[in-house]
């Protein structure tokens, strides 16, 4: 049986996970301006497929080129590599009239 080739791989941070077996990776590169010579910031968003539902906003994935698997998905999600932090909800204390009095005093 012949062997693939080399397939394209990028790493980026899952930004959108409401779609059923699928997330949307948003990759960063970095590319020098042509003229300025400074260095900036450049993103892609890619569709990937995940086949466990296993991605969550925030983590960074590691994700590689495959067949076509629909109109826009031409990506798999090879792994995580890291997971996002849990969010910590927060403490609203709440003002009593009391201390509304003291505030203006």
């Amino acid at each position: 049986m012949a062997e693939r080739g080399q397939r394209k791989t990028a790493v980026g941070v899952v930004i959108s996970d409401r779609m059923d077996k699928t997330v949307v990776v948003r990759v960063e590169r970095l590319v020098q301006h042509p003229k300025y010579k400074k260095v900036v910031k450049r993103y892609s968003k890619y569709k990937a497929h995940d086949e466990r539902n296993e991605c969550r906003v925030g983590d960074r994935v590691l994700i590689i080129e495959t067949r076509p698997l629909s109109k826009t998905k031409r990506w798999r999600v090879m792994r995580i590599l890291e997971k996002a932090p849990e969010a910590v909800p927060e403490v609203v204390e709440e003002v009593t009239g009391d201390d509304k009095a003291d505030d203006q005093a």
